[in-house]
Parts: C-alpha cells; structure tokens; sequence
C-alpha cells in the first residue's frame, strides 16, 4: 500500500494510519482525502484478518488541523457542494468500517479534523487535544458531516454553540461532553487505543462487525435502527462463533472464536 500523504504500519495485527504533513498540521488536501479514499475503501476491506485500525497525526501538534484552505478559495457553489459530498462519502467509508477504527488524537483536531475524528468509531484524546469547528470564522460551515455529528455525540444545543461561536474543547472538556472516551497523558493516545483494539479482538468478530452496522443504523436516514438490530441478531445466532461462545460461557470457559 503506497500512499502520498498515509503511513501505514503493522503490529500484532494492528494498522496504525498516520496521516503525514506535519509541516501544514497535518491538514486535509485532495491528495489525503484521495488517500483515505484508497485506504479505507479499496486496501483496509481486504484486511480481514487485522483487529482494528488507529488513525492518528504525524508530529506532536496536531491530528489534523483542518482542511487546506488554499484549495477552497477557487471553489463556486457547485465545486464546493461537489468537495463536501465527496469528504462525506469517504469519512462514511470509515464510520462503516467493519473493524473498529479508533482516533488517536495527540493535537489540534478542527475543522475537518474533528469531522475525521467523530467518523471513528472511538476517540482517544491526549490531554493537549483540542477540538473545534471553527469554520464560521471563514464564512462558511462544516462540510464534512460535522454539524451532524456533533449533534449526536454531545447534543443539539451544546453542538450549536460550539458551531457557531467556534469556540475550542480541551479534551477533559469534550470528555464530558461524550465526545470523546478516555483523555490520557500526552503521547500515550496509540497505546491506549491498542490496549482498547486489543480488548474487542477477544469478542466475536462477527458480532463486533454486526454491532457497528446497528448503531450507525440508529442515526442513517430511511433506515430502522430497531429492524437492523432485529436482522443483525439473527444473522449472528446463525454463526459457529455464537455457538462456541454460548458454549464457552456455559463450561466456563474462554471463547475461541474464528470469526464464522
């Protein structure tokens, strides 16, 4: 897997996927988003094998500090509504991924950066990170899912404040708030989201991949959360994986799951 603007490596069954421009924080430009496009929709689906995914920021500044703004001033109306259906489409790519994919977030996470950190399935946040999205203050709004997200992890009318005065969380802050899962020391984001990916890879697969599809089902347009759930649990009593671990449960004893 080549990539422009990714790095992608391997332990123990793990990829981490550092998004690498330091030298602009690590913003989003059409080369990166082409990137995760590739990653998480064509090379990551053939990794059945791995346990998860940790996306993370190159340097100790920043996640992603937000999309390259020297490539929206030549946007119109019909270019700009063309960008922010396409970052959608492959921040959705993420937010469905099969496997669970963590945030490690050890910086500045705005704009789009916190609109590719709410796409992961969990957010890790060193206690320097900061969150935001500040796009007001360009005169224009987020584009990338933010103003729908936001609203589902902290609520509508906290989610409106912070999109309209852009106003920052620190990371015990959107710890509160629900927008994030665990704030630890600067530096420790990937090991604690390892530590994390290491514990869901105990559960069985199949029902780990059933259970993203249902809670994304919740907040999907035209789609029952309660049917999904209806079919996904069926689908999973119908695996060996349920059978052995009923079974493991009633002998006491640990699962060994093969994802089937």
């Amino acid at each position: 897997m080549q990539y422009e603007n990714l790095l992608v490596t391997e332990n123990n069954g793990i990829l981490l996927v550092t998004v690498n421009r330091p030298q602009a924080l690590n913003a989003l430009n059409t080369a990166t988003f082409s990137d995760l496009k590739q990653f998480f929709g064509e090379d990551a689906p053939k990794r059945t094998d791995i346990k998860g995914i940790i996306l993370t920021g190159a340097g100790e500044k920043a996640f992603v500090a937000g999309a390259d703004i020297t490539e929206f001033l030549k946007l119109d109306v019909a270019s700009a509504s063309q960008l922010s259906k396409r970052g959608q489409d492959i921040f959705l790519l993420i937010e469905r991924f099969a496997k669970p994919v963590i945030a490690a977030v050890n910086g500045f996470a705005l704009g789009g950066g916190c609109e590719l950190a709410m796409a992961c399935h969990l957010r890790i946040a060193g206690e320097r990170a900061k969150f935001g999205q500040p796009e007001v203050n360009l005169g224009i709004i987020p584009g990338y899912g933010g103003s729908q997200r936001l609203i589902q992890y902290i609520g509508k009318t906290k989610a409106l404040e912070l999109l309209l005065t852009s106003d920052m969380l620190n990371a015990e802050e959107a710890l509160r708030l629900g927008l994030v899962n665990h704030v630890v020391p600067a530096g420790q984001e990937v090991a604690k989201a390892t530590e994390i990916l290491e514990k869901i890879a105990t559960k069985g697969p199949f029902a780990v991949q059933k259970v993203i599809e249902a809670v994304n089902a919740y907040f999907a347009p035209g789609e029952g959360g309660f049917d999904k759930e209806v079919s996904a649990f069926g689908e999973a009593a119908g695996t060996a994986d349920f059978k052995e671990g009923a079974s493991a449960f009633l002998e006491k004893r640990k699962a060994n799951f093969g994802n089937r």
